[in-house]
């Protein structure tokens, strides 16, 4: 969800008539469809009209809590992607008329799935999944409507969360030739979980796999979740990853030779847990989501440090 959207549902106090713990809220991409998810095992649609929410299906079919959803680009039609502690992803569509059906069914984890999201959609229709059994695996659709599961090993005791990269190529807006820019897109992920790291995960064209681009090491607990910046083609890469350590980092890339250089978002830890990080569309703001029940909203000044520019109390 957006931060700006986030921010709205936040003061509005958004009933989702869930009987348990809503565990994730996610907007469409033009911000008229909401899923929700949560332990009671379903996921519930909502159409939004202005101020008006109106609930028109109930999925099922989940065996355990729902931690995540995610909606898939609308160009590929109204897809939502599910992962629960079942271990199991669901990717759900629309066939039209709020007619949902179940169209696939990923089981190739072991353990509990904590995190899905869809890939830029200049890649195509593709799903990376983060579990518990410390593997993630990268779902991609197929022109012959099958699909293609690659499950890498990835993080010692448990996978947490993971976060596409932009698909244009750092830099691509400003390494012009012949008048007009790179257009070159690269498929590039990042994961963190329990072995305190993030990791980089690189797709090769050359030998059609998915290879560990590169570690990153600065938490020292569970890091619980890993955010990949817009960039628009912008030389600058920028990653936040949030912790159990109650610390949130910034990792800073200048240009795609470059090492990742690392910035906590502030000298002192946060007063409890930080659970979840999230950018604005934009890729300037970021909000942090910590165990005291606060956003927080960051944004990099002029002299590269980041300042807290407003604050939201549950």
């Amino acid at each position: 969800m957006s931060v700006e959207k986030s921010k709205n549902f936040v003061h509005q106090g958004l009933e989702t008539h869930h009987e348990d713990m809503v565990h994730d809220a996610q907007l469409d991409y033009y911000g008229l469809k909401l899923a929700t998810c949560s332990s009671d095992r379903t996921i519930k649609i909502f159409d939004l009209d202005g101020e008006e929410r109106r609930e028109v299906e109930t999925l099922k079919g989940h065996e355990g809590p729902v931690w995540r959803v995610d909606w898939a680009h609308p160009k590929f039609g109204v897809i939502l992607a599910s992962c629960s502690y079942d271990g199991k992803v669901f990717i759900w569509k629309d066939h039209g008329a709020g007619s949902w059906k179940k169209i696939k069914e990923h089981t190739l984890h072991t353990a509990s799935v904590n995190s899905v999201a869809w890939g830029p959609h200049e890649l195509g229709p593709i799903l990376a999944c983060a579990s518990s059994d410390g593997k993630v695996s990268v779902l991609t659709f197929k022109d012959d409507g099958s699909w293609d599961a690659v499950v890498l090993e990835a993080h010692s005791i448990g996978a947490n969360s993971v976060s596409w990269a932009p698909a244009t190529i750092p830099g691509a807006l400003v390494q012009v030739t012949g008048g007009a820019p790179n257009v070159n897109v690269s498929k590039r992920f990042a994961s963190c979980g329990c072995d305190n790291l993030v990791k980089i995960w690189a797709y090769s064209e050359d030998t059609k796999e998915w290879k560990e681009e590169g570690t990153l090491e600065g938490h020292t607990d569970w890091v619980r979740d890993v955010a990949w910046a817009p960039n628009f083609g912008l030389p600058q890469n920028y990653l936040a990853s949030c912790s159990q350590d109650k610390t949130v980092i910034i990792w800073k890339k200048n240009n795609p030779n470059s090492p990742w250089v690392k910035k906590f978002l502030k000298p002192e830890k946060f007063l409890d847990v930080v659970w979840s990080v999230s950018w604005s569309l934009s890729g300037t703001i970021l909000a942090v989501a910590s165990g005291d029940n606060k956003v927080t909203l960051w944004q990099e000044n002029l002299k590269g440090e980041w300042e807290k520019v407003q604050e939201l109390d549950d």
